[in-house]
C-alpha cells in the first residue's frame, strides 16, 4: 500500500487568476517512488482547521523532469485549493502520495497521432501527455482542443505557446473560449461543432491512433459520443473526469440492515458493522482504518479494492471497465453491501 512521504515546495508560479503551478523538488532516495507514467495524479493530504482534507492532482510535468509540478484551480473556500492560492509558500512541506491513475500515454516505437479535448483545469494531465507524445518520437503529432472562459483563464497558456513554437509541424492547439471573442480563438463551449471541426476540417488528414479526453463529465460524454458518431473506436477514448455529478440522490435500493464487512489494509484484516445505504470507504473512515482514498466522488482510482467474498454494487463507475468489475474490483467509495457479508481487499490490485 502507498504511503504519503514529505515533500517540499519548491516553486509556486501563478497561472491565471485562479490558478497555481505547484512543483516539488524530489530526494533522490524517493526518485523511483515517485517515477510517474504522462497523466497520472498524486494526492495530496494536509490537515486544515482540525480536518484532514486529501485532494489529487494530475501531474503536468513531463516524466523525466527531476521535479513534479500540479496545476490547482481554487474551486473552494476554506479547502486545500483556497491555501494554496493564500498560504501555501516556496519551502512549506505537504504529505503527497506517490503517483497513480489509468489515464495515462505509453511511449512506443511506432509513430503516434494523438488528438486532446480539455476544458479549465482538465489541462494539467494533458500537458504531461502532450509532452511526452512530442518528446518520444519525432514523427509524433499532437492535436489539443481547449475551452475556457477567456485567454485569461487559461492554465500553462504560456507553454502551450511555447510547445507550438518548438513544434510547429507536429503540435496544433485550438483554443475556444466561451465568455471572449478573442484572436486565434474559436467562441463557444467545446461541442460537436468544435469536434468535428478539428475532425474533419482542420485535421481531416490525420488518423488519430488516441483521443485523450479530459474536463466535467458533460463535455467527455459529448466529446465521446460524436467520435463514436465519426466511427471512432471506444477503445481509443480515454477520459479522465475533474467533477463528479451529485450522487447522493442516485443511491440504489437494497435491503435494510447491517452487513458484516472485512476489510484488509497492508495485510492487517478489520472486521466492521455497516449499514447496506453507506458506501463500503464511508464506513471503513468512520472505523479510523487506514484505507487508500483521495477524491472519494469516484473521480480518481485510488480506492480501488477486491471483492474477493460477497457482492457490492456502484453508485457510479466511470474508472473500472467491464472486465476489471467482472473480476471483482470495484471503487469503495461507490461501492455499498448487497449482501450480509463481505469481504474486501484493498492490497490485491
Amino acid at each position: 500500500m502507498a504511503d504519503f512521504h514529505s515533500l517540499t515546495v519548491s516553486h509556486i508560479e501563478k497561472l491565471t487568476p485562479s490558478s497555481v503551478a505547484i512543483s516539488f523538488n524530489i530526494p533522490k532516495e524517493l526518485a523511483q517512488t515517485f517515477a510517474f507514467t504522462a497523466g497520472q495524479y498524486i494526492t495530496i493530504k494536509k490537515e486544515i482547521k482540525g480536518k484532514e482534507l486529501r485532494r489529487a492532482y494530475s501531474i503536468s510535468s513531463h516524466p523525466k523532469n527531476a521535479q513534479i509540478t500540479i496545476g490547482v484551480k481554487k474551486v473552494d473556500r476554506g479547502g486545500f485549493s483556497d491555501y494554496a492560492h493564500s498560504k501555501l509558500a516556496v519551502g512549506d512541506i505537504l504529505e503527497v502520495m506517490p503517483p497513480d491513475g489509468r489515464f495515462t500515454f505509453s511511449p512506443s516505437d511506432s509513430a503516434k497521432n494523438v488528438a486532446a479535448f480539455a476544458a479549465g483545469s482538465g489541462i494539467t494531465p494533458i500537458m504531461s501527455i502532450a509532452k511526452t507524445v512530442l518528446e518520444c518520437n519525432s514523427d509524433n503529432s499532437f492535436v489539443l482542443v481547449y475551452g475556457n472562459k477567456s485567454y485569461e483563464e487559461c492554465m500553462f497558456y504560456t507553454d502551450l505557446v511555447k510547445l507550438q513554437l518548438d513544434h510547429p509541424d507536429r503540435f496544433f492547439v485550438h483554443f475556444t473560449n466561451s465568455e471572449t471573442m478573442e484572436e486565434n480563438a474559436l467562441f463557444g463551449r467545446i461541442d460537436t461543432s468544435t469536434v468535428n471541426y478539428a475532425l474533419k476540417n482542420k485535421h481531416k488528414g490525420i488518423s488519430f491512433d488516441a483521443f485523450y479526453l479530459c474536463g466535467p463529465e458533460a463535455m467527455i460524454h459529448m466529446v465521446t459520443d460524436t467520435l463514436m458518431e465519426n466511427g471512432i473506436d471506444k477503445d481509443r477514448i480515454h477520459f479522465e473526469l475533474f467533477t463528479a455529478t451529485e450522487i447522493k440522490e442516485e443511491l440504489p435500493i437494497t435491503d435494510d440492515g447491517q452487513a458484516v464487512v472485512e476489510v484488509t489494509v497492508d495485510d492487517e484484516v478489520f472486521s466492521l458493522k455497516m449499514n447496506k445505504k453507506m458506501a463500503v470507504l464511508d464506513a471503513v473512515l468512520k472505523e479510523n482504518i487506514d484505507a487508500p482514498y483521495s477524491c472519494q466522488g469516484g473521480v480518481c482510482s485510488s480506492c480501488i479494492a477486491r471483492v474477493t467474498e460477497g457482492k457490492a454494487t456502484m453508485i457510479k463507475n466511470q474508472i473500472l471497465t467491464d472486465g476489471e468489475i467482472e473480476e471483482g474490483l470495484i471503487l469503495t467509495c461507490q461501492a455499498v453491501p448487497v449482501t450480509s457479508t463481505l469481504k474486501v481487499d484493498y492490497d490485491d490490485v
